[in-house]
């Protein structure tokens, strides 16, 4: 999993510096602030592509002694970078942009642009289905980020595109600046967006609700518990963590108790992989917390008994 996120880390890396030397190149020749912004947007994507690479690294290595839960939130500590520059970058281009509309300066050799934005949008469409494979195999939340930001180029080479077809041959003035103030404003919605999984993340939100109930539904099919309760879940880099109470019969052995357990985790280990899942048990009829999670899934019957598995 997190060789999958390395070299797809990697691969932003490449594309960033690929695109920034052609848009370099265009940037020279056209003197466009659409063009401009583009450049701007690949150098930074550059600078945040090596920050996931080693927010991506620093979160595969394995548990240590100052770190027992591993180092996963180094991706969203990498992601949060992004979104810093992310956010720099829109608002420097949307300066630049202002200034250009103000000064009422014309492009100049359309065609490079074009061209060179074309090139652009090819390789981008690329790394980001390559990108969103690897996300839907690891889970990565840096790759996400990085992803949603190169995704945001397709638009932003598109708006170059349209910028300079309009002011250029159709000799609609100011649609040069007026298409870089758009794609400043679209990159800082992208880093709002962008800043809301990272931060969930480093807060240890609790999993959407729809996973939770149906980890609760697969502990539900084991007939030896009684009620599932406190339940807590968070997701640190491409790792989650459980960790619940269960109520079995008083008269269970320890023995008969950790089989249960140990049958417990290893079905849920199979339908949430990469979860480490800690389980305390409780003799039936102990009263510990009032949130049952296998109530809040209508799995227990008013009075509180379990109906499933019996």
């Amino acid at each position: 999993m997190s060789n999958l996120a390395r070299r797809a880390a990697i691969a932003s890396v490449c594309s960033a510096l690929f695109l920034g030397a052609l848009k370099s190149y265009a940037a020279v020749k056209t003197g466009s602030v659409a063009v401009l912004a583009s450049l701007a947007d690949s150098g930074l994507d550059l600078v945040a592509s090596l920050v996931t690479l080693g927010g991506v690294h620093w979160a595969s290595q394995p548990a240590d002694d100052e770190h027992r839960f591993g180092h996963g939130k180094a991706e969203a500590l990498a992601a949060l970078f992004q979104v810093v520059i992310i956010a720099i970058s829109g608002f420097a281009i949307l300066l630049r942009a202002v200034q250009r509309l103000l000064q009422n300066q014309v492009s100049a050799d359309p065609e490079a642009g074009i061209v060179v934005s074309v090139i652009a949008i090819l390789v981008t469409l690329a790394l980001t289905q390559y990108q969103r494979w690897v996300v839907r195999q690891t889970g990565s939340i840096a790759i996400t980020t990085d992803s949603i930001h190169y995704s945001s180029d397709l638009f932003l080479n598109a708006a170059v595109i349209g910028a300079l077809v309009l002011e250029s041959y159709a000799g609609i003035a100011g649609a040069d600046p007026v298409f870089g103030i758009a794609i400043a404003l679209w990159l800082l919605w992208g880093a709002w967006r962008a800043s809301v999984a990272a931060i969930d993340q480093l807060m240890d939100r609790e999993w959407p609700e729809e996973k939770r109930r149906r980890f609760v539904e697969i502990a539900a099919t084991h007939p030896e518990l009684k009620s599932l309760h406190d339940l807590r879940t968070r997701t640190s880099g491409n790792r989650d963590f459980v960790q619940f109470h269960v109520a079995m019969r008083a008269c269970m052995t320890i023995a008969e108790a950790h089989d249960v357990v140990e049958r417990l985790e290893a079905a849920l280990g199979e339908a949430f992989p990469d979860t480490e899942i800690l389980i305390h048990v409780d003799p039936d009829g102990h009263v510990d917390e009032p949130d049952n999670a296998m109530a809040e899934t209508n799995l227990l019957d008013d009075n509180g008994a379990q109906t499933i598995g019996q």
